[in-house]
């Protein structure tokens, strides 16, 4: 029993556990609009064999579009306070999946070669797998090398979607898309390499690793 003289318990003073932001949220519902447009994005870039200039356009503004709310989600995650899990995991798979529509998209049309496609979602596919591999041992940031890589796949896809052949100077569009791309592959793998050697270092000195090697070490000692 507390006696007259002891001071009341402040109840500012107790910690509040804070519970986890709610799934529902509208950063989620943004990555989730971004994965149900890729099938629209497909249907207008592929419609009546990719010749319809009205079509690409708006596939286009729809590849804008869904690209844009990926930034606006971020954002609004980290400022609100809406980070989850489910945005963790269902956000790169957004933006893996579009790129991927409009290589594969690009590709049947014969406007991008396959080996290029398949460079590329191997790459990015295999680096998202790698990353939950890696996870138990640290995260992994996307650095500034990955930022410049998802630029210049965005700026060349775009240029790829849009009836370049309609263009005044169609040539000239055409060979500054195929610059634009052709860095982007570029950067795509020597940033993919870059992320598995950092991968492989992180396995071997995380803290996780270490205690491994310590208690294998007490069972040999």
């Amino acid at each position: 029993m507390l006696s007259e003289s002891a001071p009341a318990p402040d109840p500012a003073a107790t910690p509040v556990a804070v519970p986890p932001p709610s799934s529902w949220n509208i950063a989620n519902a943004l990555t989730v609009t971004r994965i149900l447009l890729v099938p629209v994005y497909g249907w207008l870039l592929l419609f009546d064999g990719g010749e319809r200039s009205a079509m690409r356009w708006t596939a286009a503004a729809v590849f804008v579009f869904a690209t844009l709310t990926d930034r606006v989600d971020g954002d609004l995650a980290r400022k609100r306070g809406l980070v989850t899990n489910f945005g963790k995991i269902a956000d790169p798979i957004a933006d893996k999946t579009l790129m991927g529509m409009a290589f594969v998209g690009l590709s049947v049309l014969g406007e991008l070669p396959w080996w290029v496609t398949v460079v590329v979602l191997v790459r990015e596919w295999g680096v998202t797998v790698l990353r939950f591999f890696v996870i138990r041992h640290g995260v992994m940031p996307a650095g500034r090398g990955g930022k410049v890589k998802t630029a210049l796949q965005f700026f060349g896809l775009l240029m790829f979607t849009l009836p370049l052949g309609s263009f005044a100077g169609a040539g000239a569009w055409t060979r500054v898309a195929d610059g634009v791309l052709g860095l982007a592959v570029v950067v795509t793998v020597v940033t993919g390499l870059d992320i598995v050697i950092k991968a492989l270092r992180m396995r071997q000195t995380s803290e996780r690793s270490a205690m491994k090697r310590a208690r294998r070490a007490a069972r040999q000692g």
